[in-house]
């Protein structure tokens, strides 16, 4: 190697180690607030919340109180984004085809048909009173498949801003949390057994955390079928994105804007997701190795909502007014609703 090439050769190491350098603060701070919400856990009724919940919420306390330092703003950005996608792949590994074989064809009937009708009434319905597009299409992917995940998945192609993702993860926490309270005290009311309940709890409530505590609460065997049911409303998560970066594309095209404005239809961690998927349906992955790689997928969403958190003004949420919170409401109604319906017409 010449003088030359060595002399550059250093300087590229040097700029590396100066944007690594650079990223430390804002990833220290997020870490530090992913702690602190995992220690929260343990607290006298937060023991039902993700650690990502409490997450977001900390770092939203924190930002619109003490305010983000600005050297922690490229650390914070790359949480909020490359850590987040990293997560998304990971979520693959939870599942398998053979957990929606083994929810059976008449379960995986009302978890498809639940979530496309709650997309698509979120939509409508969000643009009847008066709800921006983007923001009713987050809120529609949150309450429709799983929660915080599938909110900032859909954002990699609706691109909205972090406040409206922030208001839209508000709306399926706090619905999302109601439904956990409220659903194991409805199973003899509304004549359903243990798996049609699991099958409903699976089908609507939002994140999978939520439908775990809502499932077991209730039994092992409702416990069970919820978990698998919620599951399979993952694994739905890569055909939304394609759907919904296939109509931002279209949308674009009719106001006057490129083909490629709406982004790239599958984003590569999506397309990462589904690998995961076939590599946990293919490979006998041991149950250390799937755990393992459960806590670290919940370990890196809790610090990419942290960032997040950091990111959101709560002066911008509530410049939206109250319309994208009914319209929250609205969507989870109708997704218990209509999923309560197939539950005794399809899985009865």
């Amino acid at each position: 190697m010449s003088r030359t090439d060595s002399i550059a050769e250093r300087g590229r190491m040097a700029q590396i180690f100066e944007k690594l350098f650079a990223l430390l603060p804002g990833l220290s701070l997020v870490a530090a607030i992913s702690a602190a919400a995992y220690a929260a856990r343990h607290l006298p009724g937060l023991s039902s919340f993700s650690p990502m919940i409490i997450a977001i919420a900390l770092a939203m306390v924190i930002r619109n109180t003490v305010g983000l330092p600005a050297r922690a703003g490229p650390g914070v950005v790359f949480a909020m984004r490359r850590v987040l996608r990293f997560a998304v792949i990971l979520l693959g590994l939870q599942l398998t085809l053979a957990d929606v074989l083994g929810l059976g064809g008449a379960g995986f009937l009302v978890v498809a048909l639940s979530l496309v009708a709650t997309f698509a009434f979120t939509v409508w319905l969000g643009a009847r009173i008066g709800v921006d597009r983007s923001l009713a299409e987050l809120i529609a992917s949150g309450t429709s498949i799983c929660g915080a995940s599938a909110v900032v998945a859909a954002n990699s192609v609706s691109r909205a801003s972090q406040a409206d993702v922030a208001y839209a993860i508000a709306c399926v926490t706090v619905f999302g949390s109601i439904a956990m309270f409220v659903y194991p005290l409805l199973p003899v009311v509304l004549g359903l057994d243990a798996d049609g309940y699991g099958i409903w709890a699976g089908a609507s409530i939002h994140e999978i955390a939520q439908v775990a505590a809502a499932g077991f609460q209730v039994g092992p065997e409702a416990g069970e079928a919820a978990t698998v049911a919620k599951l399979s409303r993952v694994m739905l998560l890569a055909p939304m994105v394609l759907g919904l970066g296939l109509m931002v594309r279209r949308r674009a095209r009719k106001n006057g804007g490129s083909a490629e404005t709406g982004g790239v239809p599958i984003p590569w961690f999506v397309a990462g997701f589904v690998a995961m998927v076939v590599v946990a349906s293919i490979i006998d992955i041991p149950v250390l190795v799937r755990e393992g790689a459960n806590l670290v997928t919940t370990a890196l969403l809790t610090l990419a909502l942290a960032a997040m958190g950091l990111e959101t003004d709560i002066a911008s949420l509530r410049a939206r007014g109250p319309r994208p919170f009914i319209l929250g409401a609205a969507a989870s109604l109708f997704i218990a609703v209509v999923s309560l319906l197939l539950v005794h017409l399809v899985a009865g």
